[in-house]
């Protein structure tokens, strides 16, 4: 039988200091959650949620929400999102009891493409919001070989969380194959809780910790504030080089996905230096400088500088990158761990806002395919479409694909035509076996030029294209 929700939350919580909650939803988030919990991470508290009793008492994380107790008799959600949302609706009032009081930021981790996690979360974050509380998703993406069906789960819930949160990092656990493929399987699948640790804790340190530069909760919320997808990165470097190395690991963090940081908006870096063996001024510089490179030109770019004694000779960078579309990270590893079969040639896929703002997504080419837009809006790579089901973000409209996967541009009245000047209309209008401008094949001209009496003169037997000609 389940237990009571009382018997979960505490009857003080509304008394709990932090400005900081960090919830974890369902299996995965509550796995990650109590990760954190027994790293000994402080200033946050921490509080679980899920659909299931039994998974909530095993956790050691001591405030813990049943949700739908009524619905699913603590029984779980059974990989039914659907489920879990009208759970997690049935104890709308519970979760934002959580949030009531000294709360300003809150951190919802879920693993997603199961049931509650996937359900649950995007209500918490709504829950969140509408209290105007900085919200962050920090969920993960399940293993292709856990099926397609687990995938499409997955992407629907980030796509309806994405409405909710202010910001979203997302963690894609097949890079596990390729970071740790050589682990036994439980110290890989820890990993994945550590990278969730790491940008949970990388993000409450900017905030907790006072610093020489200080980077407050006001700084971190202008840069996470509606600010869509983002992206971190922390690395340690130690010894003689050990700034450099730091700046260079952060950038080359399983968090930032591979992504071009130039295309971000807004970029915080906080570095967390030793006493005894303090960075130097000069090594302070090159580390910006490092950093400054691989962003770009971004023009909202804030640091701080925090002084940790426990990390001695160590140095500790952290990025957070944000104001990214979800269309411009780079593509899904969709085949699995098959580097062949990530090597594969991509096609774009190209969707176009109400706004005429174009955006593209990039999947790879598996055979000659083409796209088509049914109407649902959603798009299907015909080849395979059980593999792919891509749907353009809310707002938007799939633009029509030609053989070669260029937008056909249609300005409707009263519409921006800016979009036009980019691309020629003769590349526009191209067709399956038609030919380009360049290869284009004209009638040679009848006329000639000839000279007479000094001046010249256009004649119209030109001998040289006479049918009777050699």
């Amino acid at each position: 039988m389940a237990q009571k929700e009382e018997d979960f939350i505490p009857v003080n919580w509304e008394n709990n200091r932090s400005i900081i909650k960090v919830i974890g939803v369902g299996g995965g988030g509550g796995n990650a959650v109590s990760h954190m919990y027994r790293s000994g991470m402080t200033d946050v508290d921490f509080v679980i949620c899920n659909t299931d009793s039994q998974a909530l008492e095993m956790s050691p994380v001591p405030d813990k929400l049943q949700l739908g107790s009524i619905l699913t008799g603590g029984r779980g959600a059974g990989c039914n999102p659907e489920i879990a949302k009208q759970a997690a609706l049935e104890s709308e009032d519970r979760i934002r009891a959580l949030f009531e009081g000294t709360t300003e930021m809150v951190f919802i981790t879920a693993g997603m493409g199961g049931g509650t996690g996937t359900g649950a979360a995007p209500v918490i974050a709504r829950i969140a919001r509408d209290m105007n509380l900085l919200t962050v998703g920090v969920v993960t993406l399940p293993f292709r070989d856990e099926g397609k069906d687990f995938l499409q789960r997955a992407l629907d819930g980030i796509g309806e969380m994405q409405q909710h949160a202010d910001s979203m990092l997302i963690i894609d656990n097949e890079k596990l194959y390729r970071l740790y493929g050589n682990l036994p399987i439980f110290e890989a699948f820890q990993r994945t809780d550590d990278i969730l640790n790491t940008a949970v804790k990388g993000i409450s340190e900017i905030i907790m910790q006072p610093g020489f530069m200080n980077v407050d909760f006001a700084d971190v919320k202008m840069v996470m504030k509606n600010s869509g997808m983002a992206l971190m990165g922390s690395g340690m470097g130690s010894g003689e080089n050990k700034a450099i190395e730091a700046a260079k690991a952060a950038l080359a963090s399983p968090l930032l996905n591979d992504a071009d940081l130039s295309q971000s908006k807004n970029v915080l870096i906080n570095i967390t230096s030793g006493k005894e063996k303090a960075l130097t001024m000069m090594e302070l510089s090159n580390i910006m400088d490092y950093i400054k490179d691989a962003t770009g030109g971004v023009s909202n770019f804030k640091r701080g500088i925090v002084c940790d004694p426990s990390l001695l000779d160590e140095v500790r960078v952290t990025v957070i990158a944000t104001g990214f579309s979800i269309h411009s990270l780079p593509p899904l590893a969709v085949y699995g761990s098959d580097p062949d079969q990530d090597e594969k040639e991509k096609i774009t896929v190209y969707l176009q806002s109400e706004q005429n703002e174009i955006e593209e997504v990039q999947i790879p080419e598996a055979s000659p395919n083409y796209a088509t837009e049914d109407g649902d809006s959603e798009l299907h790579i015909t080849h395979n479409p059980s593999i792919f089901n891509i749907r353009p973000i809310p707002g938007t409209s799939a633009v029509p694909l030609t053989s070669k996967g260029k937008p056909v541009l249609i300005v409707e009245p009263g519409e921006d035509i800016s979009k036009l000047e980019e691309i020629p209309a003769y590349k526009r209008r191209e067709s399956p076996g038609s030919l380009s401008r360049e290869t284009e094949i004209t009638e040679p001209s009848k006329n000639k030029i000839e000279e007479r009496d000094g001046m010249q003169h256009l004649g119209t037997d030109n001998a040289f294209i006479h049918q009777t000609q050699d």
